[in-house]
């Protein structure tokens, strides 16, 4: 009788010291894990707001590369808390550490080769990290490995693993950062929206030009446009000449991230000035090319 009350006496002081370590851990892990995801929360709300305050338009490179940064910090310090958790999990588990060498070594190989692309993807999104290639609320162009069209869109996250963004249809895709091969950012530091105007060869060209740098400089005073560019567009002149038409460029710096809507304002100035005009357009108003560019 003494014999079988022995080992249910071990186990009884096992689960008061041992088992109640282990429970302590979890419910550790667990509001150490929440407490890095309100902090991450706060962090990004407060940054979110000033640049709310800041500049109503467009986020600042720096709130930009803060608010990556607290997404990165974060993820991190969730796999350090799980890691150690794991480990003294294993050590109240009484698993002998000798014991598991051998499991470990197979382990490790096995996952050398599963998470290479894994560790591939890390390496990356420290690289865009540190090296600020683009941040939250960058528009980009981004080029994949295996994919020929490019994917644009506004970055919604960047973690070490992925970069999300939200296309113009609305559509999340997601992106291993270590299949990215090029970037092409169009909210850094300034943009351009640039429209090329097609008109009809019968048409006279100072007539046109003129007409053009009205419309340039009456958008250039609404106090609402205004605010979006940085200096006035400028009218460039004759960029292309056809059989039956020629095109006329209109050039305009502009704030990062808002280059789409000061070209789509400026073609329909255009559009309605040349109807006052009477000037056709024989073809679609192209905005050419909305790039980035530095200052």
């Amino acid at each position: 009788m003494i014999g079988a009350i022995a080992p249910l006496d071990g186990v009884s002081r096992w689960a008061r010291g041992n088992l109640l370590v282990i429970v302590l851990l979890v419910l550790g892990t667990i509001l150490l894990t929440r407490f890095a995801a309100w902090s991450r929360d706060r962090i990004v709300a407060h940054i979110d707001a000033r640049s709310s305050d800041n500049d109503e338009l467009v986020r600042s490179e720096a709130a930009k590369h803060r608010h990556v940064v607290a997404q990165v910090v974060t993820w991190t310090a969730l796999a350090v808390i799980y890691v150690v958790a794991a480990v003294l999990i294993i050590q109240n588990l009484g698993v002998p550490w000798a014991g598991l060498v051998a499991p470990a070594a197979l382990l490790s190989a096995a996952l050398g080769f599963g998470l290479q692309r894994f560790v591939q993807d890390i390496g990356a999104g420290l690289f865009i990290t540190g090296e600020r290639q683009y941040g939250f609320g960058d528009v980009i162009h981004i080029a994949v490995a295996g994919v020929n069209q490019q994917v644009t869109g506004t970055v919604e996250d960047v973690t070490l693993r992925v970069t999300r963004i939200r296309s113009v249809s609305g559509e999340v895709i997601t992106t291993p950062n270590g299949q990215i091969v090029q970037v092409t950012n169009l909210s850094r530091d300034w943009a351009r929206a640039v429209i090329d105007v097609p008109v009809p060869s019968s048409v006279d060209v100072s007539h046109v030009t003129e007409v053009l740098r009205r419309v340039v400089e009456d958008a250039y005073n609404d106090e609402r446009l205004r605010k979006m560019m940085l200096d006035p567009p400028t009218v460039m002149g004759v960029e292309k000449i056809e059989v039956d038409t020629f095109s006329v460029r209109i050039v305009a710096r502009t704030l990062p991230g808002v280059q789409f809507d000061v070209g789509r304002e400026l073609r329909a100035r255009v559009a309605a000035a040349f109807r006052h005009e009477g000037i056709n357009v024989w073809a679609e108003l192209d905005t050419g090319r909305a790039t980035g560019g530095a200052s």
